[in-house]
C-alpha cells in the first residue's frame, strides 16, 4: 500500500531528507561518540547542529546517502527524534487533561486533582515511548532516496560550535 504523505512533494522530501539527517547522525555517533548533535529538517535538506568539520559532516552524509541507498532503512529512525517526545507528550498530556476534568468536575481542579492528572499521565508517557519510532516510519520519515542528492554541504562556526546547511535536490 502507497503512503498517501508520499503524493505531497514538499511533506515526501521532508520526510526523506528527515531519514537522511537521522542516518547521517547515526554515522557520525558511530564514528565520534559523545558528539552532541541535533537537527532540523526541511524541503530543501536539513540543518545539522555538530562540534565537527564540514569535511567530517559530508562524508557522514554522503556515507548514510549511501547506506539508505542500499536499504538500511533502520537508520532512518532516531531515539532522540522530536517525534517521539512529540508523541509520549501528546497522549500524556490528553490523558492527563481528561483526568483533571473529570476528577473536579465543575469544581476548580484543587491539589488532588492535578496529583491524580500526574499520576494518569506518567504511565502513559512511559507506555507510549514505542510509538515514537513507530510513527517516524509511517509519517515524520521516508529511507527511500528516490533521485534526491545532497547537492551542497555549507558549515557556519558559532560560538557553540558548527551550524552545517545540507542541500539536498534533484
Amino acid at each position: 500500500m502507497v503512503n498517501p504523505l508520499s503524493t505531497l512533494p514538499i511533506i515526501n522530501t521532508t520526510r526523506r531528507n528527515h531519514a537522511l539527517e537521522h542516518a547521517t547522525m547515526h554515522v557520525l555517533a558511530a564514528r565520534y561518540p559523545g558528539v552532541k548533535m541535533a537537527g532540523m529538517s526541511g524541503p530543501a535538506g536539513f540543518v545539522l547542529y555538530a562540534d565537527l568539520p564540514t569535511e567530517i559532516i559530508t562524508d557522514g552524509v554522503l556515507e548514510a546517502q549511501k547506506r539508505l541507498a542500499n536499504g538500511e532503512a533502520e537508520l532512518a529512525i532516531h531515539t532522540n527524534c522530536g517525534t517521539n517526545l512529540v508523541v509520549s507528550s501528546l497522549l500524556a498530556g490528553s490523558v492527563a487533561f481528561m483526568t483533571l476534568m473529570a476528577s473536579s468536575g465543575k469544581r476548580k481542579p484543587n491539589l488532588f486533582n492535578y496529583l491524580l492528572a500526574a499520576a494518569a499521565a506518567i504511565p502513559v508517557y512511559i507506555a507510549s515511548r514505542p510509538l515514537g519510532p513507530r510513527v517516524q516510519r509511517l509519517l515524520t520519515t521516508d529511507p527511500c532516496r528516490g533521485n534526491r542528492q545532497v547537492r551542497l554541504v555549507e558549515s557556519r562556526r558559532t560560538p557553540h560550535g558548527f551550524v552545517h546547511y545540507i542541500t539536498i535536490g534533484l
